[in-house]
């Protein structure tokens, strides 16, 4: 039974994608079973594994259109690692989930149809705190949020953590932040380190040990079409996604879930 883990922070460039997508290599890489699940109408966390004009039917058909997720879901040829595409369609399901009943559920239920077959499911959400994204929060176990050293990069947290803290109220859904973590981060910049000591006080004992580095072929990657695990898997970038999966792996084996 999947670990079900989203990746949220309605900030755009803290490195969502990139963080779903190497972590979910590394995962596989481990020997984990590992499905990504991609609800940004960006569709980035797809194009990396295949150009998205390739792809007939996606998750929007899932949400909207109810075809089970399995005729749906594709492998990445990347170890035991599948990914349930998404596409720009998708930008039009939260306007048609305003009306359906139950709308913030919709994910949750594919995720229940498909959880049994997966140790690890990764959730790459749009950045927003919209319907699409909350649907991200109620399907998941554990959030992770990636927190750019740069400024203003604690801006807005507030309103994801508030918005955890209601799901968890409302809906009933028992939500854990597995961890906070630092990307993009240069050790030579003192405002990287400054950003660090205020993400470590803004979440005591929630912050992950490894740190992102910011790293070219960290960026470079999602443009070869490429994780870093296939673009340059020596480098810094590949070794602190890998020093992730790990750690990532320990604290949901030390939970309680």
């Amino acid at each position: 039974m999947a670990y079900i883990i989203t990746i949220a922070n309605q900030k755009g460039g803290v490195g969502k994608t990139t963080t779903v997508n190497n972590l979910g290599v590394y995962l596989a890489a481990y020997g984990k079973k590992v499905l990504i699940v991609d609800i940004d109408p960006q569709s980035n966390a797809t194009s990396t594994f295949s150009p998205t004009k390739d792809i007939p039917i996606h998750i929007y058909h899932a949400l909207v259109g109810g075809i089970h997720p399995n005729e749906i879901i594709r492998p990445t040829g990347l170890f035991s690692l599948d990914i349930l595409p998404a596409h720009a369609e998708l930008a039009g399901a939260t306007v048609e989930l305003v009306s359906m009943e139950n709308r913030e559920f919709k994910l949750q239920e594919i995720t229940d149809k498909v959880r049994h077959n997966y140790d690890f499911i990764l959730i790459d959400c749009p950045p927003s705190l919209g319907l699409l994204t909350l649907n991200g929060i109620v399907a998941a176990d554990y959030v992770i949020v990636p927190v750019q050293a740069e400024y203003y990069a604690l801006e807005g947290l507030g309103q994801l953590l508030n918005s955890i803290d209601l799901v968890k109220e409302n809906l009933g859904r028992n939500i854990e932040i597995l961890g906070a973590l630092c990307t993009m981060y240069d050790k030579r910049n003192k405002l990287s380190r400054n950003i660090l000591k205020d993400i470590i006080q803004n979440f005591p004992g929630y912050v992950f040990e490894v740190i992102i580095p910011r790293n070219i072929t960290l960026a470079e990657a999602p443009g070869y079409g490429r994780t870093i695990y296939q673009h340059d898997p020596t480098s810094t970038g590949a070794n602190a996604y890998r020093q992730l999966a790990k750690e990532v792996i320990a604290r949901c084996a030390s939970s309680n879930k």
